[in-house]
């Protein structure tokens, strides 16, 4: 068959395998031994006992389905008590769980902004928050990167426009690891009076005095009108979650979102166990700067090497190569050695910062960081000196 709709597919396909971008699912190993920074279990909570026991007992009361949309029987005891949890650990008022984090940055960016509102969000913001604000119909002005010098410029010019103006950010990015001055954005917005939305994926029980984030670390979670977490990262369980100032907000999104109406709800295990990780995260939190000042070293380390790496202590560590085959190529490398990393190319970042994107763990040991570092190192001099081999 050739018809109009194959030729099309054909062509974008054949185009990414041109530019050396096609993407393909990959099995993950399950080899003893095999080091995954890949993922987003940032907490080594997936496989935690508690957790663990907590999903098994939903499962067997509830079954391994919600088997309806949460407006018909798919909100059960589990869904409202995970709500409850999180409002409480985050201070919120109001709370609402979705299905994943995608869909709920969707849902919040679709339906909340209206065509005459006017967006101002971070240039490197996730695609699922893009994907709602261009879905909303509503003005986007992108700000540059952490600028909150170019944010206050653009919001001064939004004064005289009569429209409802929202802020959007990361508190912790997902490509690069870096975070904006949240206290400087409180600050503007005490000035400007925008409707700010937040983020905190990649920041949950990494930051925090509770493990709540970095709200929570900067003491500015007061300030937010929508807070965004995930429930498949640091909680090790499935699922995403929005906090609100006002009720209302929750009660237009139940009534108005398609994405929350219409979808068969997240399984009550999943919820039981989200519940189950709040209560170990917390309990962990004394030991987040221990994991920080690990990262912040792992980091220095890999600059001593000759590596392009930020300064930080987040949790995601971007190593920049530029180049998308030397990506690939040293991620398969890694691989071999039984060490997962991801290999992120454009057009998930920007053109030339093709990058390895590792993703620290709390139970990481110096042996496992110098393990990385050494086959970095290796693959480095390789790089420089193409003749000569790798040593096993």
């Amino acid at each position: 068959m050739n018809s109009p709709l194959h030729q099309r597919i054909d062509g974008a396909l054949e185009e990414r395998k041109r530019s050396g971008r096609l993407r393909r699912l990959i099995v993950r190993p399950s080899s003893p031994g095999t080091l995954n920074l890949a993922d987003n279990d940032t907490l080594d909570l997936a496989r935690d006992s508690a957790v663990v026991a907590a999903a098994r007992e939903a499962t067997l009361r509830y079954g391994c389905s919600s088997s309806a949309s949460p407006l018909i029987t798919g909100y059960t005891e589990a869904h409202r008590e995970l709500e409850r949890r999180l409002c409480q650990w985050h201070g919120a008022p109001n709370g609402l769980i979705w299905n994943s984090g995608f869909t709920a940055n969707q849902a919040v960016l679709g339906h909340l902004p209206a065509r005459e509102d006017l967006v101002l969000a971070d240039r490197l913001i996730h695609n699922s928050m893009i994907s709602g604000i261009l879905r909303s119909g509503a003005r986007l002005r992108r700000y540059r990167h952490n600028d909150t010098d170019h944010l206050e410029s653009l919001l001064k010019e939004s004064r005289v426009s009569g429209r409802a103006v929202f802020v959007v950010t990361e508190s912790v990015f997902s490509m690069d690891g870096d975070y904006p001055d949240l206290s400087a954005m409180a600050a503007l917005k005490e000035r400007f009076g925008f409707i700010w939305i937040v983020d905190e994926a990649h920041a949950i029980g990494w930051f925090g005095s509770s493990g709540a984030g970095m709200l929570e670390e900067t003491g500015v979670a007061p300030a937010v009108d929508v807070i965004v977490g995930t429930l498949g990262k640091a909680l090790g369980s499935q699922g995403a979650y929005t906090l609100f100032r006002s009720e209302r907000l929750r009660d237009y999104l139940i009534n108005l979102a398609n994405e929350f109406i219409y979808s068969t709800y997240l399984a009550p295990s999943c919820a039981a166990a989200a519940t189950a990780a709040i209560e170990r995260c917390r309990a962990l939190a004394a030991e987040n700067g221990r994991w920080r000042a690990a990262s912040s070293a792992f980091r220095r380390n890999l600059r001593e090497d000759g590596r392009k790496v930020p300064d930080g202590d987040s949790p995601i560590v971007p190593v920049t190569l530029g180049e998308e085959r030397r990506t690939l190529d040293l991620a398969s490398t890694l691989a071999g050695e039984g060490i997962l990393v991801g290999a992120v190319r454009p057009p998930t970042v920007p053109a030339a910062t093709s990058r390895l994107r590792l993703s620290l763990k709390r139970r990481l040991s110096e042996t496992d960081y110098e393990r990385v570092r050494s086959v970095l190192s290796r693959t480095s001099r390789i790089e420089n000196d193409p003749d000569q081999e790798t040593e096993k």
